[in-house]
């Protein structure tokens, strides 16, 4: 008899996550606007900062979970604004590597700032423990899903 109980509790969970996605979602692309890149974009910005070293499109494709046409379209995007660029691997020539650039950089820095403004407008309500409990309760159910 518990077993629907639970099953209603998961699902009213999975829907209360959805929804605050959702409204991160949605700081972020408020947030993001006056830097001028999209989520997508700015994820992509995040992993090439996050690379020790500049990138293959194939890497940011797996490390991103997409496509590689997806990734061809985001440093596209990128490129022309000027916060990425392609360069040739200096070991082989046929292989093209995505640097940041100092205005990708500079985007970077805002963007993070965009991050931390949509975050706290999301967490405003919670407490610092109460922070912290989510942040170690979040934890465990992302480290749930690599033992799928």
């Amino acid at each position: 008899m518990s077993a629907p109980h639970h099953d209603e509790t998961a699902g009213d969970l999975a829907d209360q996550l959805l929804r605050l996605t959702r409204r991160l979602n949605h700081a972020h692309r408020h947030n993001f606007a006056p830097v001028g890149v999209t989520p997508a974009q700015a994820r992509l910005l995040r992993t090439v900062a996050r690379c020790e070293a500049p990138p293959r499109m194939a890497d940011l494709a797996e490390f991103l979970g997409v496509v590689p046409r997806q990734v061809t379209s985001l440093v596209d995007a990128l490129e022309e604004r000027g916060l990425v660029r392609r360069a040739a691997d200096p070991s082989n020539r046929r292989v093209t590597r995505i640097e940041l650039t100092e205005d990708g950089r500079t985007a970077l820095k805002e963007l993070r700032r965009a991050r931390r403004s949509a975050a706290e407008e999301l967490l405003a309500p919670l407490s610092r423990a109460q922070r912290d409990d989510l942040s170690g309760l979040l934890g465990l159910i992302d480290a749930g899903r690599h033992h799928d």
